[in-house]
């Protein structure tokens, strides 16, 4: 944890909250003024202390948490007020909403308030989602929407007698999993109460747009929920429905609907309200509410910046997320517009900005679905669409998400689809949201039998082999998965320096590629770890050791005239950010033996969990470059 000096700049000790008893659901003056203060001393901490994060450039969320503070003040005080009644834990699904995990630590004692100011940077132990066992006070891990209502139905099972509350959102209820526990939780008369922020807004967009027909307190009912809904700004209806909530046996959902950011000027209603509030605005807030020390401090703030100079690669960098859209639309153009409405969907799950599908939504917008937070039955409704011969599904998300659609993957195959998934934010470059973002088991997605309907897995370099290999790939027959990172990466140079992937250069699938040529042994890598380990073999090669480097871009096709070539050179070492027990690394060694090749060999890849931060990420699992290059001389020893 980084040790500060610096005192947080707003007075959290003014924090007090007031006893209160769920059997009296009217509040008195008192406890109505001292939980608005508690409110606003919250909101200004929270828009203060993510602020932090965007003037460092490691993000992090300001409006779920923002929102949801008069619900966790009330439930802090009930907490506070009778804990043997309560499990006094504030599980959230929208893991991102991490800022009230860490206000909370810090006003309960247990997190030093002047922790708050390294949010989400590097090594501070504060990453964007929260990590049971790594940051003081915080009681649960949460991460992928959906996936803790579930999980907290069980801790009700375990709990008879008390109360459990879980914190959702219109997000989080759109994913399948939360259906299959609201039925649990009817079903067993579960003690689960649900508060949930209704506030129609999701990062791409208002589900009351691109879901019409969903409604959360609807659904919930037709599960079998008592719903209490309401105004969730209206303090005391809100206190009301809670107190009714907790004397209520059974599962019930509170409802509270409000604009995302009440009250905050530029974003309040917005979809820019669900990521991190601007260093501007934040400004403007805090101006307007007196917090002058607050604002010096976000003032002061020095953006930290990536210093090393990486060796082969150019100085253009790129976002291969972003440029797999541009591809997209570059093939889509060149087929009339009548092909396009019948051989083409595009099916988004909220993610259209992040993945790069937001450039073929705005190119073609006939052939383009904005859908809710469902990966799994949209990954399955591209996958039905390209289900006739000629028809193409396109289907995009974050590989973290990956592992969620394993099963739908696998019915894709058996039915013969035809599916272009892009799975961005792979590897953890430039993950500050930390363990639970990682995209590390991408591997799954080749799940199938030897004689199965096809699939490809594809990790392109840089801008141009992502062009270049969506050129290629793009009317195959099968499943085929493009993969980028959240980073952006640079252009990778030949020897001469000229682009390595430019001219006339033409993606083959299943073919590896000879970056540089070694007599001492190759580096085997892919995706954002091929500069990096580019730049350790010009090291080495300027140190005296001839190693070379080998780009494989289709993951999971083995190059037989490739392995042989490194099979018999003295060393293989295989470079990648994904998982240490499910990634390439784990079975290039094997593929080497069922060929007779006996080189040394060895892997580095992702095997901890994660530090936070941006860039960071690399050394602290040892496959920066400068951990390749020990690596290398471990190896020819």
């Amino acid at each position: 944890m980084t040790v500060t000096k610096i005192q947080f700049p707003i007075d959290l000790s003014a924090y007090k909250p007031p006893v209160l008893n769920a059997a009296n659901a009217t509040l008195t003056p008192e406890q109505r003024e001292s939980l608005k203060a508690n409110i606003q001393l919250c909101r200004d901490a929270i828009v203060f202390f993510t602020a932090t994060g965007a003037a460092r450039g490691v993000g992090g969320h300001t409006g779920g948490p923002y929102d949801t503070v008069p619900e966790v003040v009330i439930l802090d005080a009930l907490f506070r007020s009778a804990s043997d009644q309560f499990v006094p834990i504030f599980f959230d699904e929208a893991g991102h909403r991490v800022a009230t995990q860490y206000l909370m630590a810090a006003l309960h004692g247990d997190l030093p308030s002047e922790k708050l100011l390294h949010y989400r940077e590097a090594h501070s132990g504060l990453p964007g989602h929260p990590e049971l066992g790594l940051t003081p006070g915080v009681k649960f891990s949460s991460g992928r929407l959906g996936h803790l209502w579930p999980y907290v139905n069980g801790v009700a099972i375990a709990n008879p007698g008390k109360v459990v509350f879980c914190l959702g959102s219109d997000g989080s209820q759109q994913e399948g999993d939360d259906a299959e526990a609201a039925r649990l939780a009817v079903a067993q008369h579960l003690n689960v109460k649900l508060i949930i922020d209704d506030n129609d807004v999701t990062i791409a967009g208002h589900p009351s747009k691109y879901l019409p027909g969903f409604t959360v307190a609807k659904t919930l009912e037709g599960h079998g929920l008592k719903i209490l809904a309401g105004d969730g700004e209206d303090l005391d209806d809100l206190y009301r429905r809670i107190c009714e909530a907790v004397t209520t046996p059974g599962p019930i959902a509170i409802i509270n609907k409000r604009p995302m950011c009440p009250g905050i000027k530029g974003l309040e209603g917005s979809t820019h309200g669900h990521d991190v509030i601007s260093v501007d605005l934040a400004i403007q807030y805090l101006e307007s509410r007196q917090q002058t020390a607050a604002i010096e401090y976000l003032k002061s703030i020095e953006k930290p910046k990536q210093t090393y100079t990486f060796l082969g690669s150019s100085n253009k960098w790129d976002a291969n997320r972003n440029v797999f859209g541009d591809a997209v639309v570059a093939v889509l153009s060149r087929i009339s517009e009548a092909e396009r409405k019948e051989k083409v969907r595009v099916i988004d799950s909220d993610l259209e900005g992040s993945c790069g599908l937001k450039k073929i939504h705005d190119a073609y917008p006939e052939i383009f679905i904005s859908s809710g937070i469902m990966e799994r039955g949209n990954f399955s409704a591209a996958a039905g669409f390209g289900m006739e011969a000629g028809k193409q599904g396109i289907f995009g998300t974050f590989s973290a998400f990956l592992e969620m659609c394993i099963s739908e993957i696998t019915m894709a195959r058996l039915n013969y689809s035809n599916v272009l998934c892009h799975f961005s934010h792979s590897g953890i470059d430039d993950m500050a949201d930390n363990t639970c973002h990682f995209g590390l088991n991408n591997m799954f997605a080749d799940n199938g039998l030897d004689d199965g309907y096809e699939t490809r897995l594809y990790f392109p370099s840089d801008v141009n082999q992502m062009k270049a290999c969506v050129e290629s790939v793009f009317f195959d027959p099968g499943l085929r998965f493009i993969f980028s990172t959240r980073s952006k990466v640079p252009n990778i140079l030949d020897k001469n320096g000229q682009d390595f992937f430019g001219g006339d250069y033409k993606f083959v699938p299943g073919k590896d590629e000879v970056i540089r040529e070694g007599t001492q042994g190759y580096i085997i890598s892919f995706g954002e770890a091929l500069y990096r380990s580019l730049d350790a073999v010009e090291r080495l090669q300027q140190e005296g050791l001839d190693v070379g480097l080998i780009n494989k871009p289709t993951l999971n096709v083995i190059d037989e005239e490739i392995m042989v070539k490194i099979g018999n050179a003295p060393f293989v070492l295989v470079v990648e950010s994904f998982n240490r027990k499910t990634g390439l690394g784990s079975r290039f060694g094997s593929w080497l033996l069922e060929r007779g090749l006996t080189p040394k060999y060895a892997y580095l890849g992702t095997h901890k969990e994660g530090c936070g931060g941006l860039w960071e990420q690399f050394p602290y699992q040892g496959i920066d470059s400068v951990s390749i290059m020990n690596k290398v001389k471990d190896l020819v020893k």
